[in-house]
């Protein structure tokens, strides 16, 4: 087993689940106590000035060992994981020298990994697969991400005839419900550029996201006694049905793709009196995004229009804009990962990630920061794995960044 195949399969026993309606920093107190574990294991592996702040933001730094000025590098993943499918109790499975075929991940349940549902598969064929036992995710997202990083550290440190200059890492909390990058104290951190380690399947490298908002919507009805309810009663849920019914049916997650936008319904919360919708809009296009946001207000006008004053009322937050604009003018950061990626033999696959990740927000703050495979598939659900060979190349890519660096 290599050293990060065993820190990932320690990892993830760790549940790290993130939680969207918490108000404190880290949302769980799960997230502190590996960061806790985390800062024990860096030091214990020679990391210089390990910290973790009262918010849970783990750093660590590893001075350069050239004898001329570098800038400082960072390499950054989060701790937590996704809260839309359970992370307690996790038990990986691996798959050996996969044959191309189904993988029951559970029997008594019947729940198969197939190639059929999940094309990308047969990529994989002969490799090494680590799975989920089909009643949990496995946590790739983000934990392969910061196994690789704290390998590659180990390795530089083990290996002090390869040069580097300085470089720092951190590790998140709650990426995962959009305040990866809030307390992120940039200053401290130290790095001119960085990477977030957070991307999908290997040679994935991605400099371009989703423009991101978060939607509350809240539909007020009035409960009377059935019995006598005519002409009195206001059903909430009948209300927020008419609002549902006033979005675009085909720009939804489930028929979009490339870089078309969407909005999503993520949950709803109903009784007569009160029903509360969550939405999260996604656009690449900054207009078409702005657009999207006063299509929902004009929308929620005309629930109250129909019935009346505050009958619906919005609140619509951003959570992260799209880091091309930011890391265009610096385009060499990316170059070093395209360049790093081909000398460790790995096809870089350059695009644009739907989605986002704490590099988004952090380039907004005066970091750039492109997103780098992590090496998992299927995140956030049962069926998520990660093959042993991207992680391991993604521990190779880190240090081939370092290096390239030097030159």
């Amino acid at each position: 087993m290599t050293k990060v195949v065993e820190k990932f399969l320690r990892y993830v026993k760790i549940d790290t689940k993130s939680n969207e309606e918490s108000k404190t920093c880290p949302t769980t107190k799960s997230q502190y106590k590996f960061g806790e574990m985390l800062v024990e294991e860096l030091k214990t592996i020679g990391m210089q000035n390990v910290s973790i702040d009262e918010n849970g933001y783990v750093m660590a730094y590893l001075p350069s060992n050239v004898d001329k000025a570098i800038e400082t590098i960072g390499f950054i993943a989060h701790m937590d994981t996704a809260p839309d499918f359970s992370g307690e109790n996790v038990n990986p499975q691996i798959v050996e020298n996969y044959d191309g075929g189904d993988i029951v991940l559970n029997k008594d349940l019947n729940i198969v990994l197939s190639p059929e549902k999940s094309p990308e598969l047969k990529n994989y064929i002969g490799e090494t697969l680590i799975t989920t036992d089909g009643t949990t995710l496995l946590g790739a997202d983000d934990k392969a991400g910061v196994a690789e990083i704290i390998t590659a550290m180990e390795f530089l440190i083990n290996n002090p005839d390869i040069e580097h200059g300085p470089i720092a890492i951190c590790f998140t909390p709650d990426e995962e419900v959009g305040r990866g990058a809030d307390l992120f104290d940039v200053e401290k951190f130290g790095a001119n550029v960085a990477y977030t380690i957070d991307g999908g399947a290997i040679g994935e490298l991605e400099c371009e996201n989703f423009n991101a908002a978060g939607v509350k919507v809240i539909l007020n009805g009035v409960n009377v006694h059935p019995g006598y309810a005519k002409d009195k009663m206001i059903n909430s849920m009948l209300i927020a049905n008419k609002f549902i019914e006033k979005l675009p049916k085909d720009e939804v997650p489930e028929l979009t793709s490339n870089k078309e936008g969407f909005y999503m319904l993520t949950s709803i919360d109903g009784s007569v009196e009160k029903t509360k919708l969550s939405y999260i809009i996604r656009d690449f296009d900054r207009e078409s995004f702005e657009n999207r946001k006063s299509n929902m207000k004009m929308w929620a006008e005309e629930i109250n229009k129909e019935f009346g004053e505050n009958s619906c009322e919005i609140e619509i937050k951003d959570q992260y804009y799209n880091m091309k604009e930011k890391i265009e003018p610096v385009q060499y950061v990316v170059d070093k990962a395209f360049d790093a990626m081909k000398n460790c033999g790995v096809t870089p696959k350059v695009k644009a990630i739907r989605g986002g990740t704490d590099g988004a927000r952090l380039s907004f703050m005066g970091l750039p920061t492109p997103n780098i495979f992590a090496g998992g598939e299927n995140f956030h659900g049962k069926f998520e794995y990660v093959p042993v060979s991207s992680m391991e190349k993604a521990v190779d890519v880190i240090v081939e960044i370092s290096k390239l660096y030097t030159k």
